[in-house]
């Protein structure tokens, strides 16, 4: 792609480190915090029987504000925003596996492939314990929600005394789950997040190289790179997505009703829901995933063009 448009891509080694992580702490909770909302309603819908509570992702939408108010749309953001850790070493593990790939291959498919099925491994490590609590506190406040574990409201006082300590839901929920599951029930769904999102990443980083690359062949010569890459973007994302929906579902129900075995939630998936099962959420996901992933590349590459070490300014053109 590079060599037809000579859109240059900024590889680990051009990097100020200090810069780099330094803004991107502040992006990456910015890009978490504006789509959230769509993260929860598609959490909602993937877990609920047919369409029990909600019609589609508006009709959740309008009915979480009137019912919870817009605080519902965030429950559970506080403890998800510690994601933030694995989106670094999300971004860490993506730029020095491109690398070490590139020590035996300058196929850019190639390094995107690996790099991003690497740096998705990385990152659900880190990231499971975080998805199954704050997914236990997202189905909070919802009618009939289909978790093991609730907030204790039978007592007013320790309802009380629980708004009072910081974090105080969530350590609620985490006393269940190490009483009932053990330090195993933090992992609940590990393996089905993986096959959602190692795919899921590994998709996204060739496609949206391929896609800026066939964008490359139609623009005017003087289109500015970045309008390519934040095309490309939610391009991929929504290609990602819809490969990776099926298991996302999946995934989502392990982590929520606390079930063991990925095949027979998937089995039981179709069975009662048909194949339209596995499409569940798959709106909200792309509403998600396509503007996260827009803001996310042009973040990105305004990021590393920002962190781009002193010396090798004048050299690059964009």
């Amino acid at each position: 792609m590079h060599q037809k448009r000579n859109i240059q891509i900024i590889e680990w080694e051009d990097l100020d480190k200090r810069k780099f992580y330094s803004f991107g702490v502040f992006m990456t909770m910015s890009i978490r915090a504006a789509v959230y909302p769509a993260t929860l309603i598609r959490t909602r819908l993937q877990v609920q029987r047919g369409r029990s509570l909600y019609g589609g992702t508006l009709d959740a939408f309008v009915k979480i504000l009137q019912r919870e108010g817009p605080r519902g749309l965030y429950r559970g953001f506080m403890v998800n925003s510690f994601t933030l850790i694995s989106g670094q070493a999300y971004i860490t593990t993506y730029e020095l596996a491109r690398k070490y790939v590139s020590r035996y291959s300058q196929d850019n498919t190639l390094k995107s492939l690996v790099a991003g099925g690497s740096a998705s491994l990385v990152a659900q490590s880190i990231t499971v314990p975080i998805d199954v609590v704050s997914q236990q506190l997202m189905m909070q406040g919802q009618e009939g929600h289909p978790t093991r574990f609730s907030l204790n409201k039978s007592d007013p006082a320790a309802g009380a005394k629980s708004r009072r300590v910081f974090f105080g839901p969530t350590r609620d929920i985490m006393a269940q789950i190490l009483a009932v599951d053990g330090v195993r029930g933090f992992y609940r769904g590990y393996v089905a997040s993986l096959l959602t999102y190692i795919p899921n990443s590994a998709v996204w980083w060739p496609f949206y190289h391929f896609y800026a690359e066939q964008l490359s062949r139609i623009a005017p010569s003087d289109c500015p790179h970045l309008v390519l890459q934040a095309v490309a973007g939610p391009l991929a994302a929504v290609t990602a997505s819809t490969v990776t929906n099926p298991m996302d579902v999946v995934r989502a129900r392990v982590q929520v009703e606390g079930r063991s075995s990925v095949v027979e939630t998937f089995k039981q998936l179709v069975s009662e829901e048909g194949v339209w099962g596995l499409t569940k959420g798959l709106s909200a996901r792309i509403l998600s995933s396509g503007p996260t992933a827009f803001v996310m590349v042009v973040g990105y590459e305004t990021l590393k063009k920002m962190s781009l070490r002193p010396e090798l300014l004048d050299s690059r053109h964009w």
